[in-house]
């Protein structure tokens, strides 16, 4: 009986550790809240000043301070980062620390690694807030593991939020500041479920969108209800990009003449690209994906390289002015170097947005980072093949970051489509190439039978 008793005794404390058992392994976020974002920052309360010191993230005191601990009979000690600020996420903790002088954001980057296992958090990652302060935030458990949108995310006119980096914060597509983009990646590694949600979050706003995957179609007729044009195959890609470029053109002349530069124009009238002008004036935007952008470099006779030859041409000029008026690239495929042909490395260069999902050597990860950010060719290369759709982001500003993008199914993105296919801008240079979409057949009306009446005997 006294074993029984016992038992139930110890009942509420068995309950409780499955429960946290439970939230640590299924929610990961009410885990960290109840439990490990306490300790670890008593932890790091206790611990700050030793682990600065271990970390060589200390600097010598002034004369000042040597003066004043000496004159206090106290032992003179090294200076570490002041901290300004402590923040608890769902996520982790964020810590803003002012750097003394001789310390600089990198050295406190370059400390990471140690920072993250004294004080027993998933990553730290050192971002700099203004000169001289820093924002530690170090993420509690892996977030890229069970993929949640935060619920505050920037979004607007033309910024759409894409992903979630491993810090815990959204990863924004910012047309207006990274027009143009590269996204790379072997098969099954996510760049297709990248695009899908990028169309899908961007067909809820005002812009046109246009397709080009000489796969037949089949990644993105799934979009066609939302779609201002299609292009299937290489030659309708090539018909359809001199129709982008000549609507290129036809949006600087009406840029031109929206200018009216006189002698007395007020400064602020005068504006050298599309949203600088008035909205009912202003052209719509367009964003064309291009998928598996190696199939309209391929050339098997004379007459393909002709062809491939404009393709490329058409590309670079849309990617070196199509800014300015309000046109943008998404690119996509498994490789992009010198071995593409003529023209590929050139349109590569324009296209300074990069994200690299799983690849298939070492190579195709410089291809995309080689020339901007150089120490993310490993964080590339490392990505294991059980995450699809984790990918390295970066930019020309030199910075980098892994992310992931949410599971988004071809279902999903047809139905956000076809939700707002009601918002495809009229485009008239587009207009021969909208696809064909298949009515919706309409509601059957039900028939009502009426039962005879028997004839009279």
């Amino acid at each position: 009986m006294s074993d029984l008793s016992l038992l139930v005794d110890a009942s509420p404390l068995l309950a409780a550790g499955g429960g946290l058992w439970w939230a640590r392994a299924k929610r990961p976020a009410v885990y960290w809240s109840l439990v490990q974002m306490p300790a670890t920052w008593a932890r790091f309360t206790v611990t700050y000043r030793s682990t600065m010191d271990a970390c060589g993230l200390t600097v010598r005191p002034s004369r000042l301070r040597m003066l004043l601990a000496r004159a206090a009979r106290r032992e003179v000690q090294p200076v570490p980062p002041r901290v300004l600020l402590v923040t608890p996420t769902t996520t982790g903790l964020r810590v803003r620390l002012r750097l003394p002088a001789g310390l600089e954001p990198a050295d406190v980057a370059a400390a990471s690694g140690r920072l993250r296992h004294a004080w027993g958090v998933h990553a730290v990652n050192v971002v700099e807030t203004k000169p001289g302060v820093v924002e530690l935030r170090m993420t509690g458990y892996d977030v890229l593991r069970r993929v949640r949108m935060p619920r505050r995310a920037r979004s607007g006119p033309m910024v759409v939020p894409v992903a979630v980096r491993e810090d815990g914060t959204p990863f924004v597509r910012d047309y207006l500041k990274v027009p143009h983009a590269l996204t790379l990646g072997a098969n099954q590694s996510g760049k297709s479920m990248y695009h899908r949600n990028l169309i899908k979050k961007l067909a809820s706003q005002r812009v046109a969108l246009v397709g080009i995957d000489c796969k037949r179609g089949v990644e993105q007729s799934a979009a066609s209800p939302r779609l201002s044009a299609l292009a299937t195959d290489p030659t309708q890609a090539l018909e359809l990009l001199d129709a982008l470029v000549e609507e290129m053109e036809r949006r600087y002349d009406l840029l031109k003449e929206a200018q009216g530069i006189a002698w007395d124009t007020a400064p602020g009238e005068i504006t050298a690209d599309i949203w600088g002008l008035a909205e009912d004036e202003r052209p719509v935007p367009i964003v064309v994906f291009i998928d598996e952008v190696a199939e309209l470099f391929l050339a098997w006779t004379r007459k393909d390289e002709e062809r491939r030859d404009r393709i490329v041409t058409q590309l670079i000029r849309l990617a070196q002015l199509a800014r300015a008026v309000g046109i943008f690239l998404e690119v996509c495929g498994q490789r992009f170097g010198s071995e593409l042909g003529k023209g590929a490395t050139m349109l590569r260069a324009q296209l300074t947005g990069r994200v690299v999902h799983r690849v298939a050597d070492k190579q195709t990860a410089e291809m995309g980072l080689g020339d901007l950010s150089p120490e993310a060719v490993p964080a590339a290369t490392s990505i294991p093949p059980d995450r699809p759709g984790t990918a390295v982001a970066a930019d020309a500003s030199g910075g980098w970051s892994r992310i992931r993008t949410p599971l988004t199914s071809l279902a999903d993105m047809a139905t956000a489509c076809r939700l707002h296919a009601h918002l495809v801008p009229d485009v008239p240079a587009l207009a021969p190439f909208r696809p064909q979409v298949p009515a919706e057949p309409a509601t059957a009306t039900p028939v009502r039978l009426i039962k005879p009446v028997p004839a009279a005997e």
